[in-house]
């Protein structure tokens, strides 16, 4: 008897940042899938690299989500969630403190911090979780994760002993840490942060530097943080001598969300174990991904742009080699695409399908993303399905 060649497709996409969440691109394009191939199996796999959209990917595939009200990047009470399975929980910076939480979307770089993250984190912690995975990206602050330090129950003090406010401005004025506070159930957990950038936290490569402009800094604010920040480096490293251990200022990811990771890397790593991973890795083990692919006879994964930066290991990349390892084709379909054919085949994909293709203006490819993605399923299903019937 000859076996049924699989009509299982996997659609694990990214979100079109400005035009559709990854929950709503993956319904999109299952739509267009069906509507060509009827026999075709659908296994949505909404993904997320860390930052925005994160926590939802995980709720998509069955986690719980567990929410809560905790202080916004200005200090605000904000509704948030996290996700959780097991003694697991996904925390998301861009849930918490990110740029969307900014009361009407409205900058603040020298005040923004990340005290609300560590509200989450405790949250968690008293709920019993013991694996804490926290995604980086989509930060509106630069405090060098003192916020959330001082979430965790942390003091930072001026010369005179007085706690130092909010924002990363006012690490200019930081004499002490006081990590005697800092939360018990620390010591019984491990953290993992999942980061795609491996920028220090000072100089020209660094958090404020580079991703400063991004938060509304001007030349004039760059420069109080970067001192600012500077100074909040040499009290952690008092805390917790350099020498014993050892300079987290330059480590890979230190600079990570406003110097976030530095917070973690310089002084949590002393209290549990932190390990830091590619954000779309995490996601995709987390996810047991590799055991959804097997068999499967085609996976789509996509993301708004699709350019030089996606191939350094944002959430296309990371479903292409799961894809890869099975012996399953992965075609892209992205809402616009800055990269060659060659460029594409060289990088393992079987194929790409933006959005231009069947609208060329930005805005209108923008606005009706959700009914694009329908058209190029169909076209997908067509070009990989049907030929296989």
């Amino acid at each position: 008897m000859t076996r049924e060649p699989s009509q299982r497709v996997v659609l694990a996409p990214d979100k079109f940042k400005g035009s559709a969440s990854a929950p709503e691109v993956a319904d999109a394009l299952a739509t267009g899938v069906v509507r060509a191939v009827p026999a075709a199996r659908i296994h949505r796999v909404p993904v997320a690299d860390g930052g925005d959209g994160t926590v939802d990917a995980f709720v998509t595939a069955g986690w719980r989500r567990v929410e809560l009200i905790a202080p916004g990047p200005t200090g605000a009470a904000t509704p948030t969630s996290y996700a959780v399975r097991g003694d697991t929980a996904v925390v998301e910076l861009a849930a918490v403190v990110g740029a969307a939480k900014l009361p009407a979307g409205r900058f603040d770089p020298l005040g923004a911090g990340t005290d609300g993250l560590g509200t989450v984190l405790t949250h968690a912690l008293e709920s019993g979780a013991r694996h804490l995975v926290l995604g980086l990206g989509g930060s509106a602050s630069s405090d060098g994760g003192a916020g959330l330090l001082r979430g965790l129950g942390a003091r930072i003090l001026d010369a005179r002993g007085s706690e130092v406010p909010p924002g990363g401005a006012a690490l200019a004025d930081a004499a002490r840490l006081d990590a005697g506070g800092l939360h018990p159930l620390l010591r019984r957990a491990r953290l993992t942060l999942a980061c795609d950038v491996d920028n220090p936290l000072l100089g020209p490569a660094g958090a404020v530097a580079v991703y400063g402009p991004q938060k509304g800094a001007g030349p004039a604010e760059l420069a109080i943080l970067e001192a600012a920040l500077g100074n909040w480096a040499r009290v952690v490293g008092e805390a917790f001598p350099v020498e014993r251990y050892g300079d987290a200022t330059e480590r890979p990811g230190a600079g990570a969300a406003g110097g976030t990771g530095f917070g973690v890397l310089g002084a949590l790593a002393v209290l549990m174990p932190v390990t830091v991973r590619s954000g779309i890795d995490v996601v995709l083990e987390l996810l047991g991904f590799a055991d959804l692919v097997n068999g499967a006879a085609l996976v789509v994964t996509g993301e708004g742009s699709f350019d030089e930066q996606s191939l350094r290991g944002k959430a296309p990349l990371g479903v292409l080699a799961a894809a890869t390892a099975a012996g399953v084709p992965c075609v892209v379909t992205p809402g616009r695409s800055l990269l060659t054919p060659e460029q594409v085949r060289e990088a393992g994909f079987a194929g790409c399908h933006p959005l231009t293709d069947l609208e060329s203006d930005p805005a209108r490819c923008m606005a009706r993303a959700r009914p694009l993605l329908v058209r190029v399923g169909e076209r997908i299903a067509e070009q990989y399905l049907r030929a296989r019937v």
